[in-house]
């Protein structure tokens, strides 16, 4: 708990650094280039960890080397017309020719840490997912944060990348040599190519709803660049980051933690005991949600006055709707969760879906009269739509699931 708080607490401080110290435009380019590296990382991985964490907390050790070799051989295929098709993308659309430089390997490094650190979630390693957390995240953000303090001359956005990348080759050592402390066997088996086609059977159902969720949060900021230009990204992408960290913690310090619990749960069949899980989870959620908003409207006016810049002072008007999707985000996870590990995907997939023409929908429609809040408004009409969808699905299986077991409690 302490290194998530650190991480969380890392990140949160660095984006307002990197507003002090990098022009609005940087900002805009920073956080156009980190929304690309998301959405990429989904397209390399497919989304497998969506089969993979189910199968591998089920499986015995000496076959879990196995699965994970499928996983690697899958993600070594998509790598080989992925890359150079994204890159000649972004060339043709006008990025700086020094970020396409550095998608590669981030892109990669990003990719290997983010699956380790998912599989220790999956197998309840939560003390070395939260070093390789903070390796990855917030070590290379204190040595920016230090170095751009000390030396004027290193206040550029190669740097920031410079640094992302080392942090993310020194997780990558750490995440394998404690895979390799953890002796799963099969790593010598030929790759089951039988079980990872149908592992991506189920996965690609998974993609292209997670790519339609996901699109909504990387299309912003480019729709956000075409009504506003790259110096409101750049606003845009520093209140998302101080939102951001709302989903952050919530995702350290209860998510996951619940969602192993709630997998295995599900597996021996106890619904009393999930839907008991689940209540905590709403709980600490809408806590930590009310707490955050709180906290952060009457620290935001202060940050801004010490970043100095007057991009971001005019556009807090922003702020509230931004937060507002954020909050509606977060109280959809624990349904969302709920139901994942239920596996009751079918709900999580069609919610994800219907979120990008609503998303389009309803901003194109706000942008006729307010372009400015079209992006956020559009952006809590998404998420809005996906709370509701996935806490109706909840409720209506855990009626039918935890009816015959006790009527009582269920709400």
């Amino acid at each position: 708990m302490f290194l998530r708080a650190a991480t969380l607490g890392v990140r949160f401080v660095f984006i307002f650094f990197l507003a002090r110290y990098l022009d609005p435009a940087s900002i805009g380019y920073y956080g156009l280039f980190t929304a690309t590296i998301v959405y990429c990382l989904y397209i390399v991985g497919l989304d497998f960890y969506v089969y993979l964490a189910r199968e591998i907390v089920r499986a015995p050790e000496g076959q879990r080397g196995r699965l994970l070799k499928g996983q690697v051989a899958l993600s070594a295929m998509l790598y080989a017309p992925v890359l150079p098709i994204t890159i000649l993308i972004l060339h043709h659309a006008g990025w700086p020719a020094n970020l396409l430089w550095w998608l590669a390997p981030i892109l990669l490094l990003e990719h290997v840490n983010q699956e380790l650190f998912r599989l220790f979630v999956a197998l309840s390693q939560q003390i070395s997912a939260s070093l390789l957390l903070f390796v990855r995240q917030a070590s290379w953000a204190i040595a920016a944060l230090a170095l751009m303090t000390l030396d004027v001359g290193s206040r550029k956005l190669d740097v920031v990348m410079a640094l992302w990348a080392c942090a993310g080759a020194a997780a990558a050592v750490l995440g394998l040599v404690k895979l390799r402390r953890l002796r799963m066997g099969g790593w010598r088996d030929a790759v089951d190519w039988q079980w990872v086609r149908k592992g991506v059977a189920v996965s690609m159902i998974f993609l292209v709803a997670t790519l339609s969720l996901r699109g909504v949060q990387t299309i912003d900021r480019y729709w956000f660049q075409a009504l506003g230009g790259i110096e409101m990204v750049a606003a845009y992408v520093l209140f998302l980051g101080m939102t951001g960290a709302l989903i952050v913690f919530l995702d350290a310090g209860v998510f996951s933690y619940a969602y192993p619990e709630l997998i295995r749960l599900a597996h021996e069949g106890k619904h009393e005991l999930i839907r008991r899980r689940v209540g905590q989870m709403l709980l600490q959620t809408a806590t930590a949600c009310v707490a955050f908003a709180i906290c952060s409207w009457l620290v935001l006016p202060l940050l801004l006055d010490w970043v100095g810049n007057p991009v971001y002072k005019d556009a807090i008007h922003l702020y509230p709707w931004i937060l507002t999707a954020m909050v509606i985000n977060a109280l959809g996870l624990v349904p969302h969760y709920a139901l994942y590990a239920q596996g009751l995907d079918r709900h999580i997939i069609c919610s994800h879906l219907a979120a990008l023409p609503v998303f389009a929908l309803s901003t194109w429609l706000v942008s006729m009269f307010q372009p400015v809040l079209a992006v956020p408004i559009g952006l809590s009409a998404a998420f809005t739509l996906i709370l509701v969808w996935k806490a109706i699905a909840y409720w209506w299986y855990d009626r039918d699931a935890g009816a015959p077991k006790s009527s009582a409690g269920t709400s």
